[in-house]
């Protein structure tokens, strides 16, 4: 996963949304909110543990 992938989770997110772009790779990843804007951490095993899907950007 880069920078700019959109994800989807199995779970939505309480405001609805269960698309997350990513904002920040490293030891941790960061993930914003495409419904409301809220961000989050998770670590990698957590992130793969959670996603349905990944998209590239632009595609």
């Amino acid at each position: 996963m880069q920078l700019g992938d959109i994800v989807q989770t199995k779970k939505p997110h309480p405001c609805g949304a269960n698309s997350w772009q990513i904002v920040r790779t490293g030891a941790d990843y960061k993930l914003k909110c495409l419904g409301c804007g809220r961000v989050i951490m998770l670590t990698p095993d957590e992130l793969q543990r959670r996603i349905r899907r990944q998209n590239r950007e632009g595609t």
